[in-house]
């Protein structure tokens, strides 16, 4: 078990690294070459058009300027001074809202740590149990959790009470917190300038119709069903193959672009390379000339499969971003039941055009449920079977244990550094190289699930992700642990026992969450904020792809904020400092320390949701304190306190109802707009700009991107005839419209060109 001085040794480490990730990071920001890795938001928004320091040619490369290096800890103050509205205009309410979750986490806290130090920590002292338990592995910071209480002793009423008011106050930071953004995310929709989304619906599942194609069937359709509100559609295509041939060139410009600079560098001497996979081997060619003939192969392919996509019926896929007159029809069409078959004609708010997952429009609709379930049944494999490193990785700190049985390595784990550095230190950064590939496994499972957006895969993958470390991170730990750590306890002493020693030693895995809060959240924090690879991404495309201020501007990462990875991160730690705020405070903190660290740290979006996150947040925070509350009935019951535990249940129940509550008073307004708030908006609109064309603004919104390039036709946007109320139809049946379907074929503005296809050519 980790001693005092090992978690002191652990805790220096990390606090030094973080010390030296930061001023890395001071010092790397004030040099021009490395502007716009540490400052693109400047220059995305064109208020910086290129390094400040721009005088003579050592200038543009390093900051001579000796001031700025006494100022380069500034950064500081002025991230944490900048009032919150800045900051919405700046990184959007995303970014403000994943802010507060650290201020959360400080104000939830901080009074709980107080209180635990108050209150409980005296009470764990002078407990002296744990030196009466024979053949129990502990330390001093093992004395201070509830572990060293005797079992029947009155001072556990001390923990009963002070977990009535952990609760208490959590529940009450929870409730302010979320009602004070439900009221940022009203005033940003309130006063959020005009999107294509505002005005745009998803429809999915369109049924088939022997009589019109997809793009006839859904003009049809809204223009009977919303006749006053309709504007256009866009029907969307499978331009997946095609995404990944403009891939494939674009790869291929990268290298053609790079050799081309390489002999502008050196005119003499021409470029070669090697046919072979990669370059790497095979015959030796002229390079520029060989990537000129790999583009001029991928552009016939790219205009082959182009257009096979907008000749073949097959290609149009049954959904399609509708859009309307005002957001005000765009509510009622979003929140509400098409048809009377509630599986066909499903309606959502469309994302924002650069939140859309264009991959998985593709996906049959009939195919989502079966891809989520063999999602959810490959999870369970995958969490279980994360079980295996985890219970070796905890090992680590438990050597003395190991000892009795692995006798050889005494010698060695004896020596006080060693040891020092291995129990403090190894078992935190073990587990976290292990957590590294888990978010990628997680976003793949969650786009095989089928989501059309980005925001809502990161959502989808940071649910997921949270049940992991639930099981695997915090149970895998504990029991994997304690099983390691008592194996010979369990062995030896009779079945009644073994739930008391249990009980003992879950308290006493306190010190491997300790160590890896400080290789996670502190020096891992801090190594986040250096962005050492896009650093590096920049200076390699810089140096080898760019030849204009576009190719510049392209290369730019916008620091974007991985929400599926370090969301989930976050609740954990929510998660530890309330199951031990009650039995083994001296985690906290370590706690507090992450959480105020962190609030320094933080990215831009690469999306804007309107926080629309913050009900999953709550709801795993709500799934933490209930966690935290069964383990303490389990813990209390191991201390022949089993009549007692049941006065801890109706905080459980009150729990639940809390839960409820909130969701039913707050939870509609980040899932649904209220007409009451579109009328206004459509009415300032109409005032202020009465001329608005809405069909030329929303015309590209919903383009899959492929078609956006300037060598590619794009699909034509099909609007409503607004001068003819008639709905051409080719059906031979009437039964479904009202209107007369008999109309001449030359009053639709569906596309002429190619009727079944919807796809004209050009715009």
């Amino acid at each position: 078990m980790a001693s005092i001085q090992d978690i002191g040794l652990s805790a220096a480490i990390n606090l030094m690294s973080a010390f030296a990730f930061l001023f890395a990071f001071a010092m790397l920001r004030l040099q021009p070459v490395n502007d716009r890795v540490y400052f693109p938001k400047w220059y995305l928004k064109g208020i910086r058009g290129s390094p400040t320091r721009s005088r003579g040619i050592m200038n543009r490369f390093v900051n001579l300027d000796w001031t700025t290096y006494v100022k380069f800890l500034n950064w500081m103050p002025a991230a944490l001074q900048m009032p919150e509205l800045e900051l919405i205009e700046h990184a959007g309410l995303d970014s403000a809202v994943y802010i507060r979750i650290y201020l959360l986490g400080l104000k939830m806290f901080v009074p709980i740590t107080l209180l635990a130090f108050g209150v409980l920590v005296p009470v764990n002292w002078t407990g002296e149990t744990l030196e009466n338990i024979d053949d129990l592995t502990f330390s001093n910071v093992d004395k201070l959790s509830i572990s060293n209480v005797p079992p029947g002793s009155p001072r556990f009423w001390a923990h009963i009470t002070m977990t009535y008011v952990f609760t208490i106050w959590t529940c009450y930071t929870l409730y302010m917190e979320y009602k004070t953004v439900a009221i940022m995310r009203l005033r940003h929709l309130a006063a959020e300038s005009r999107r294509p989304d505002q005005l745009t619906v998803l429809v999915r599942n369109v049924p088939p119709d022997s009589d019109e194609s997809v793009n006839e069937h859904v003009e049809h359709f809204f223009c009977v069903n919303h006749p006053d509100h309709y504007l256009c559609h866009q029907v969307v295509y499978n331009a997946n193959d095609l995404a990944k041939l403009v891939a494939q060139r674009k790869a291929m410009q990268n290298w053609l672009t790079y050799y081309e600079n390489k002999y502008e560098r050196k005119p003499t001497d021409r470029p070669t390379t090697k046919t072979g996979y990669g370059g790497f081997w095979g015959t030796t060619v002229d390079a520029i000339d060989f990537y000129t003939s790999k583009m001029e192969v991928l552009a016939e392919k790219v205009s082959a499969e182009r257009e096979k996509i907008m000749n073949d019926p097959k290609a149009i896929m049954p959904a399609a971003f509708v859009s309307f007159k005002s957001r005000w029809g765009t509510a009622v069409c979003a929140q509400t039941q098409q048809c009377h078959n509630p599986t066909i004609w499903l309606t959502e708010w469309a994302p924002e055009p650069r939140d859309v997952f264009w991959d998985n429009l593709a996906i049959p609709y009939v195919e989502l449920s079966i891809r989520r379930l063999l999602t959810t049944v490959a999870l369970f494999f995958l969490i279980f079977c994360f079980m295996i490193p985890i219970a070796f990785v905890q090992s680590l700190a438990n050597l003395e244990g190991i000892q009795k049985v692995l006798s050889f390595l005494k010698p060695v784990i004896e020596m006080k550094t060693v040891k020092s550095v291995i129990q403090g230190f190894l078992p935190g950064i073990a587990l976290k190289i292990f957590l590294i590939i888990l978010p990628t496994i997680l976003m793949t499972m969650s786009q095989i699930e089928g989501y059309t957006s980005l925001s809502y895969l990161d959502r989808r993958s940071a649910e997921k992700s949270f049940w992991f470390i639930i099981v695997n991170v915090f149970l895998g730990s504990i029991i994997t642990g304690t099983a390691f750590q008592q194996l010979k306890s369990f062995l030896e002493q009779p079945p009644t026992e073994i739930p008391k020693t249990v009980g003992v030693s879950i308290p006493m895995k306190a010190t491997i969450f300790i160590t890896y809060i400080m290789v996670d959240g502190w020096a891992g924090i801090a190594a986040e904020i250096l962005r050492v690879v896009p650093l590096v991404v920049f200076h390699l495309k810089n140096t080898f792809l760019v030849k204009t201020e576009q190719d510049r501007q392209q290369a730019m990462d916008p620091g974007h904020l991985d929400f599926a990875t370090s969301e989930p991160r976050i609740q954990f730690y929510f998660l530890l400092g309330l199951v031990y705020a009650a039995v083994a405070p001296i985690l906290l903190p370590f706690i507090i320390v992450f959480f105020a660290f962190s609030y320094v740290v933080f990215r831009h979006q690469k999306y804007e949701s309107g926080a629309r996150y913050w009900p999953d947040v709550h709801r795993r925070l709500i799934i933490c304190l209930i966690i935290s509350q069964l383990l303490m009935m389990g813990l209390l019951s191991t201390k022949k306190l089993a009549k007692v535990t049941a006065l801890l249940l109706p905080q459980l129940i009150l729990t639940f109802w809390f839960n409820r509550y909130c969701a039913g008073r707050f939870e509609s307004a980040f899932s649904k707009f209220p007409l009451q708030e579109a009328m206004v908006k459509d009415t300032l609109e109409k005032a202020t700009e009465p001329n608005l064309n809405l069909k030329e603004y929303l015309k590209d919104a919903y383009v899959h991107p492929v078609f956006k390039g300037k060598d590619f036709d794009r699909p034509r946007v099909v609007d409503e005839e607004e001068s003819n109320p008639l709905v051409p139809t080719r059906r031979t049946s009437q039964v479904t419209s009202r209107y007369n379907s008999e109309a001449s074929s030359s009053t639709t503005a569906t596309p002429v060109a190619n009727k079944n296809t919807g796809s004209p050519g050009s715009m």
